[in-house]
């Protein structure tokens, strides 16, 4: 059988970020070279690829790398060395409310998040409406967005990136958006987007949702890939690390 079209590479990836002591060291930085640095490798030697129509998890503790490896995708990072090649339309669901215009309405920011995707004004008009009732914010919906509570605002930007037909939609611990009826809705759409063939990142610390919604799983440790493959397998390989680590813990 032919392998599915890869919709994510990482080739032999390295990202490290330089720690500053405070925020007037960091403004140093920009315009002087700075001494002494200390450096946290967030991805060290990342290679990995993912398939059209995959669901992957993406689990490991604060710290593994996770955040830096979705940034990655998403174009908000970029390595230091290696190469990430992503194809085809990308939908995130990490910051919910960022890049809005406060001063624009929940309507207006509909297409603005729609251009900065790089989406054409005909198809945004087209899922307009889908998006308008997804988010469940009747009237809201044309006041401006600074007027909406921060629960609101996850709303819309959750609505918006699920009703775009991404090819790859990534997902950070993003579902808990609004009531219980609105998670389930939010739950139940990002499975109707897997059961149609897009390929979809799920990172999360609950193993339950994890194994839910995903086939295969990627287990990242300081910044490295420490197993891929099977979900429940890279369950136990986490678990057994971290039981590991509590042992060593308690030895000193």
């Amino acid at each position: 059988m032919a392998q599915n079209k890869t919709m994510i590479k990482f080739d032999h990836v390295s990202k490290d970020y330089i720690l500053f002591k405070n925020d007037k060291e960091r403004f140093k930085s920009l315009f002087f070279k700075p001494k002494n640095a200390k450096h946290h490798m967030a991805l060290n030697d990342v290679s990995i690829e993912i398939y059209e129509g995959e669901s992957v998890g993406i689990v490991g503790d604060n710290g593994a790398g996770k955040s830096t490896l979705l940034k990655m995708i998403t174009g908000v990072a970029f390595p230091n060395s290696g190469e990430v090649e992503v194809n085809g339309t990308v939908a995130a669901l990490l910051e919910l409310t960022a890049g809005f215009a406060l001063e624009m309405t929940g309507r207006e920011n509909i297409y603005l998040r729609g251009y900065t995707l790089g989406l054409k004004d005909a198809y945004i008009k087209e899922i307009e409406e889908k998006i308008v009732d997804f988010a469940e914010l009747d009237d809201y919906m044309d006041q401006p967005v600074r007027t909406y509570s921060s629960g609101m605002k996850m709303r819309l930007g959750f609505a918006i990136n699920v009703n775009i037909d991404p090819d790859i939609l990534v997902i950070d611990e993003a579902l808990s958006v609004g009531d219980a009826t609105f998670k389930k809705k939010c739950k139940d759409r990002i499975s109707d987007i897997i059961s149609c063939g897009k390929t979809v990142l799920f990172v999360s610390h609950s193993e339950e949702s994890v194994k839910e919604m995903c086939t295969r799983a990627i287990y990242l440790k300081k910044g490295e890939v420490r197993f891929d493959g099977d979900v429940n397998k890279a369950f136990e390989v986490y678990k057994s690390d971290k039981e590991k680590s509590k042992s060593k813990g308690k030895k000193k």
